[in-house]
């Protein structure tokens, strides 16, 4: 159990994190780390957090819902791929021993920081792409890229979001704002599966996933809120050389 002290840090974190997605993304680098410093397990900490910041993704996935008109075709392919995707990814972690999964944090987390790190590249290589034209056949191929994006993002999640919308540029001819909201719904998806899955594994802490929910609820809206006042991309450098630190951190510590 937490003490007072550890919970208002679990909140702050969480209100963080909720405002960092809502501008820049990448928020899960922020409140992992917080509740593993708290001494919470590794393994238990990375459920806690999917199941806490879950619903901030379908305050995400509402907010596009006018871009997701028109895709009613390619949601019912790529959903189930989410789903099924979350799910393996999320009973690989609960397979993962607590020692194993540890040593692989600061592996993922320097991974989640290079994906954060390229969003930028990655939106101007699709921009590209999307004006070059592409085999309208390759669409039915678009559940394989999104499926394994979806398996990762179920074990871990933090840089989904940039893996998600690279897969889908693989083999969908669209505007970046189409992509962006379906990246949007399959992200909810693929961390609702995960969310529901874990909700059974008993790894959960629910008082801290409780405060957690609440804060990243309040960090989004005020996330909302800053998007014009702050450079997405400034936020953006900045949790990527603290992810960075965090690893370095990590791999000391051992």
């Amino acid at each position: 159990m937490f003490t007072p002290v550890q919970f208002f840090l679990v909140a702050l974190a969480a209100l963080a994190a909720g405002a960092v997605n809502a501008i820049a993304g990448g928020g899960t680098l922020i409140t992992f780390p917080m509740l593993t410093f708290l001494g919470m397990p590794a393994v238990s900490a990375n459920v806690t957090n999917t199941v806490a910041l879950s619903p901030g993704y379908f305050g995400g996935t509402l907010a596009q819902l006018d871009d997701l008109r028109g895709q009613g075709k390619r949601l019912w392919l790529i959903i189930p791929a989410g789903v099924v995707g979350g799910i393996i990814g999320g009973y690989l972690l609960l397979q993962t021993g607590e020692k194993i999964f540890k040593e692989l944090v600061p592996y993922l987390i320097l991974l989640a920081s290079l994906l954060l790190a390229i969003q930028e590249p990655a939106r101007v290589w699709l921009t590209k792409r999307m004006t070059s034209g592409q085999d309208a056949n390759l669409e039915k191929w678009t559940w394989f890229p999104l499926g394994l994006a979806s398996v990762y993002g179920g074990y871990f999640g933090a840089g989904l979001g940039v893996m998600l919308l690279s897969a889908l540029g693989l083999t969908l001819n669209d505007d970046l704002t189409r992509l962006n909201a379906l990246k949007q719904a399959v992200s909810f998806s693929v961390n609702t599966a995960a969310a529901v899955f874990f909700i059974f594994s008993g790894k959960v802490v629910w008082s801290a996933a409780l405060v957690m929910a609440a804060g990243a609820l309040v960090g989004g809206a005020m996330g909302g809120r800053l998007a014009g006042r702050i450079r997405p991309s400034t936020l953006r450098w900045t949790v990527v050389v603290i992810g960075v630190i965090i690893s370095i951190i990590y791999f000391v510590r051992g």
